[in-house]
């Protein structure tokens, strides 16, 4: 069972966000990817959970820029791999991550908002299943690790081909944002709510 907690940053006599976040998966994760909801406006209707099937929205052409990512077979998955590691790697740079993200610079601020988190210094993710859907989407099972530990283990996400390169899915970030706000869309990023 996971704990539906309230959003970071509240506190009410809570303990403190550094040792939940040791005894929370949900919130460790968040605060390893350097999120935070208080730096976010309200919205209306939520995002599709990271566990669903639901298309990502297409924002490019299926036909490959020079110097792209590969399309398809195995170096689609391989590009796909890195790229979540690279994304959920709290050492990569802000520039890098926005770039790896599905519109990402409609959720710059939550990704800015924590970044210098010493939690966040602790989480990685290892991608375990690439399932190409058609030439610009593919499912990705993958899990979240905090200190070398899974925290969210096989998570079902998308990944959307945009621009050349193969990015986590928007809807797929926005449904890990949904579960550390208690399943709400309230103080989620309106990309998150739309």
């Amino acid at each position: 069972m996971i704990h539906r907690g309230p959003i970071v940053g509240q506190t009410s006599g809570m303990p403190s966000l550094h040792s939940r976040a040791l005894r929370l998966a949900p919130a460790a994760l968040l605060v390893a990817l350097g999120l935070t909801l208080a730096a976010c406006s309200s919205g209306g209707s939520g995002p599709t959970t990271p566990s669903s099937t639901q298309p990502a929205p297409q924002s490019s052409s299926p036909s490959a820029p020079a110097g792209a990512e590969p399309i398809s077979g195995a170096g689609a998955a391989a590009a796909i791999e890195a790229n979540w590691a690279t994304f959920f790697n709290a050492k990569t740079p802000i520039p890098r991550r926005l770039a790896l993200l599905q519109d990402g610079q409609a959720v710059a601020p939550v990704i800015r908002a924590q970044a210098g988190s010493s939690l966040a210094l602790l989480a990685t993710s290892k991608v375990t299943k690439v399932t190409l859907t058609g030439t610009s989407q593919a499912s990705v099972t993958y899990t979240i690790f905090v200190g070398g530990k899974p925290a969210l283990p096989n998570q079902s996400g998308v990944a959307v081909y945009q621009g050349g390169v193969w990015k986590v899915g928007l809807v797929s970030f926005c449904g890990l944002l949904k579960l550390e706000n208690a399943g709400k869309t309230a103080g989620l990023p309106a990309a998150c709510t739309g």
